[in-house]
């Protein structure tokens, strides 16, 4: 069965083009080693009748954009490798510096999660 890293994060809005620009390039580099998916999301439509809705839960504030993302293995084991390999990456390693990045890495969240329901 798959396995799923996830991600949510607060981005400011106004750096939005920056930070698709990033996952742009780290979406390569996690393809290139062997992930199966990268997806980035950025909220448009939060506030539903129901649940704890995004802002609330994140806390946005004006100007702020929810993002939701995933990164798709073939296994935990098979995360690992890919992960490490990207680690190690020099086309990345200057934008995973926190002063680099367009948002906060504090008010990012992130697990491993193994697939319940694939159909």
């Amino acid at each position: 069965m798959a396995y799923v890293d996830g991600f949510l994060l607060i981005v400011p809005t106004d750096k939005i083009d920056d930070y698709k620009k990033l996952s742009k390039k780290a979406g390569k580099v996690w393809r290139e080693y062997g992930a199966l998916e990268y997806r980035e999301c950025v909220g448009d439509d939060l506030d539903m009748p129901f649940g704890r809705p995004f802002p609330k839960l994140l806390r946005l504030k004006p100007g702020e954009s929810a993002v939701f993302s995933w990164i798709v293995y073939r296994s935990k084991a098979q995360r690992d490798q890919v992960n490490a390999k990207v680690m190690q990456d020099k086309r990345l390693s200057g934008m995973m510096e926190a002063k680099s990045m367009p948002f906060d890495m504090k008010k990012m969240s992130m697990g491993g999660f193994t697939v319940l329901v694939d159909v």
